[in-house]
């Protein structure tokens, strides 16, 4: 029997609900109307959560942010043609980043492809290698089957396949709207068992946290490298054994006794080296160059800790010895050497001596740096517990890296989180989507989120800041340290580049890029609330105050004379 555009939208949304969705983001369209309204109708009904965003982009990153937040697998629907294209860049840092985000495009029925009828082009596969599952339904077929095997795919239950986005291509003919003659479509309730409905991983907690159960027999200068979605297992890992704790910020690791800040500025000091003789890391480390050297370094043993299967790489492709078992990570790392933990925590003390200094001759105002921004930023968030900080790719990142400093806590812990649980999107490492990201985020937990980022990741996503009268409001407050371009490249190569006659105007243009934009103006359009600092004073008191629906406070800053603020910091090491 053939189903109407309507039923076949129904079924879609019963096999969503089955499968355990909670929220659906929808980007308006009129191939996609029969989907909507079904989903208007359970809605209705309490059964599913939507959110409406206008941009394809932008809703597609806000469901990898809902589904990021809440660990459920999340749909984003779109109409045909081009509104398809334009959820690319969220797939593929969904596919990098295991995220299990749902595509649910809708499409022309088959007798209207290859036509030029409008809006039509070839969408299944669209996605290629960067999804788990793509399928087409044709127009009238139940599509009950398909969706519940994308989003198994989604959430990583097919065998040896990592969780990660999937497709459904849905065609759909007129009418595309329920009939207003008052027929009823009787509806089978579906039966939802919720302990089928497995969730994603939290980056606040690991899936276990095994006790080392006896001390290893071996000592080595090992350290944990605690890379992004760590999660806490690599504190706790390395507190048991002893041993030096260095960990990105969206590690979700960062805190404890054995933490150290700094500690890429102690790799750049001693070589990469330091007396390293072995590396555990957990996660995905990609945030330095001197971390990319200590792994390349052919002199120190190095081992990946992969209890599952992850997205982010190619098996064979790594050059550590990938371990699934914590009892054989525990002996390949072995306990720390007298003095060795101690060591590292002493380094560390004197590095953030050193870097406060420097950070305090930029408190006057106009001299406003990145790192003093990161550190009043992070210990803001990690002084309030249950909260959610994102972090943008680029400098921000980095400079949280560099001046987070690792927070305290009760050294008998188990291996819980403390403070805010820390995103970011280092799937792909892109600038784009990161206000959306973190919108979702923001709603799927119900907690107030900040999001630290620069000015270009803020114009990339501006968008993101259109919310829809009837839309839920999410508590969420972005700080955007405002250089007037990439300050990025004024601390990498093309730094040296930018100071030299030739080349200096096509650095400032080409990777600098410029601009006038008044902040303040842009988020007034929008209707969000805006507070321009300019001094660490002025950042201090805006950051006081809890966090309270939508507000943007822009850090005024300058490019000028970063370059030489990292070198600084690197000396008052070395004195």
């Amino acid at each position: 029997m053939m189903l109407s555009s309507m039923d076949a939208a129904r079924y879609v949304v019963d096999a969503l609900e089955r499968a355990g969705v909670l929220h659906v983001v929808i980007a308006p369209g009129s191939r996609s109307a029969p989907l909507v309204y079904a989903l208007a109708e359970a809605e209705a009904d309490g059964r599913i959560t939507t959110h409406v965003r206008i941009d394809e982009r932008v809703a597609a990153f806000t469901a990898l942010g809902l589904a990021q937040g809440s660990r459920t697998p999340v749909a984003v629907l779109t109409t045909s043609g081009t509104a398809v294209g334009n959820l690319m860049p969220a797939v593929m840092e969904a596919d990098h980043s295991g995220t299990p985000l749902l595509v649910l495009s809708a499409d022309r029925p088959e007798e209207l492809r290859g036509t030029g009828a409008n809006q039509t082009t070839v969408q299944l596969d669209l996605f290629g290698e960067h999804v788990r599952f793509a399928t087409d339904v044709a127009a009238g077929m139940d599509p009950s089957s398909a969706i519940a095997t994308a989003l198994s795919a989604a959430q990583g239950r097919l065998e040896a396949i990592p969780a990660g986005p999937a497709q459904v291509n849905l065609a759909f003919r007129d009418p595309l709207t329920p009939a207003l003659d008052g027929s009823e479509w009787e509806r089978l309730l579906p039966v939802i068992d919720a302990h089928d409905l497995p969730t994603m991983a939290s980056p606040s907690e690991p899936a276990r946290v095994e006790p080392v159960m006896s001390r290893p027999s071996t000592s080595h200068r090992t350290v944990v490298l605690a890379g992004h979605g760590a999660g806490p297992s690599a504190e706790y890992f390395a507190r048991m054994l002893g041993l030096p704790l260095l960990a990105e910020p969206s590690s979700n690791a960062r805190f404890g006794p054995n933490a150290v800040g700094p500690y890429t500025l102690l790799l750049e000091q001693f070589g990469g080296g330091a007396g390293i003789e072995r590396v555990v890391v957990f996660g995905r480390p990609t945030l330095s160059r001197e971390v990319a050297k200590l792994l390349a370094n052919a002199g120190v043993e190095r081992a990946l800790y992969l209890p599952r299967p992850v997205s982010w790489f190619e098996p064979g492709r790594r050059t550590e010895l990938v371990l699934a078992q914590w009892d054989q990570l525990v002996g390949f790392a072995g306990f720390g050497p007298q003095g060795w933990l101690q060591s590292w925590q002493e380094a560390g003390q004197r590095a953030e001596i050193a870097l406060d200094t420097v950070l305090a001759g930029q408190a006057s105002p106009g001299l406003v740096s990145g790192p003093a921004v990161a550190r009043a930023v992070w210990e803001t968030a990690q002084s309030d517990a249950g909260s959610n900080l994102m972090l943008g790719s680029s400098n921000p990142v980095r400079d949280v890296d560099l001046a987070g400093r690792p927070m305290v806590v009760d050294s008998t812990g188990t291996g819980g989180l403390p403070g805010a649980t820390v995103f970011a999107n280092r799937g792909l490492a892109g600038i784009d989507g990161t206000i959306s990201t973190a919108a979702g985020i923001a709603l799927a937990t119900g907690a107030p989120t900040r999001v630290l980022l620069g000015d270009v990741t803020f114009l990339h996503d501006s968008g993101a800041l259109l919310q829809g009268s009837r839309e839920q409001e999410a508590e969420l407050q972005i700080i955007v340290l405002n250089d007037s371009g990439g300050g990025i490249f004024s601390v990498l190569e093309h730094g040296k580049l930018a100071v030299s006659p030739d080349y200096a105007a096509a650095v400032e243009r080409f990777f600098g890029t410029p601009h006038t934009v008044d902040i303040g103006a842009l988020a007034t359009a929008y209707g969000w609330r805006h507070t321009l600092v300019r001094s660490t004073a002025e950042l201090a008191a805006a950051l006081a105050p809890p966090v309270q629906g939508r507000s943007i406070i822009e850090v005024a800053a300058s490019r000028e004379g970063l370059r030489e603020l990292h070198e600084t910091i690197r000396q008052a090491l070395q004195r």
